[in-house]
């Protein structure tokens, strides 16, 4: 091989190594990303309503010395309340048996059987302007207990819904506030996470209906919670 070839080839490789001496570290820096800064904040919101909706659970109790008449006895006063409750505008939808039971009693020594007890329970939710005379309907046609209300509002979702878009806000001016602090500048969301919460009644003064079991609404109000992260430049 001619002494130029050779010395053109010597060449060619000294640059090729040190095209690749400089390339190397300029990859590496690039393959590096900076260290990630974020803002991790908690989101509150909180929507408030009257409550439309009402659930009771209503028994009837019958006592015999013999245990078929007692339920036989105990059933068709249940099925009475059934009816006056159906009477009174609760749709079958919203009617439903929570309890059947028949027990013996006892003398006081526990060495005989003086007759049984027996009792059915069901539970009805009805719109809140029907409660008070449906608690009278099912009173008047038997039942001897009466439990509730439970106070529901009927489209919970659309409200909880409602408390999550504010949650979401209340978590975005948190961080705001934090990012102004910090001298940086809020980015985009990085990662969001449900909470939840339940309806928490609160104290509310209204009329109750007359003439009728008086039921009063109060307020509720069913909060929601996020946990948002935010990216910081």
């Amino acid at each position: 091989m001619k002494p130029k070839r050779i010395l053109l080839l010597a060449a060619l490789l000294l640059l090729a190594a040190a095209v690749a001496g400089v390339a190397q570290p300029r990859l590496a820096r690039t393959a590096t990303t900076p260290s990630d800064r974020t803002i991790t904040v908690t989101g509150n919101g909180t929507s408030t309503t009257v409550p439309d909706t009402a659930s009771f659970a209503f028994g009837v109790t019958t006592t015999s010395t013999d245990a078929k008449d007692a339920l036989a006895r105990n059933s068709t006063a249940a099925a009475g309340v059934i009816a006056a409750l159906k009477a009174a505008g609760v749709a079958d939808a919203d009617l439903q048996t929570s309890g059947v039971s028949l027990s013996p009693q006892t003398s006081p020594d526990g060495t005989r059987i003086t007759g049984y007890t027996a009792s059915d329970s069901v539970t009805a939710s009805m719109a809140l302007a029907k409660a008070g005379s449906a608690v009278d309907a099912a009173v008047n046609a038997g039942a001897d207990t009466v439990s509730g209300p439970s106070l529901t509002v009927a489209d919970q979702s659309a409200l909880y819904r409602q408390a999550l878009k504010l949650a979401v806000a209340d978590a975005k001016t948190k961080a705001q506030a934090l990012a102004d602090a910090a001298g940086g500048q809020l980015g985009d969301v990085q990662s969001i996470q449900e909470g939840g919460g339940a309806p928490v009644p609160l104290p509310f003064s209204s009329k109750g209906v007359a003439d009728s079991t008086p039921i009063e609404p109060g307020t509720q109000q069913i909060t929601a919670n996020v946990s948002v992260t935010y990216a910081l430049s």
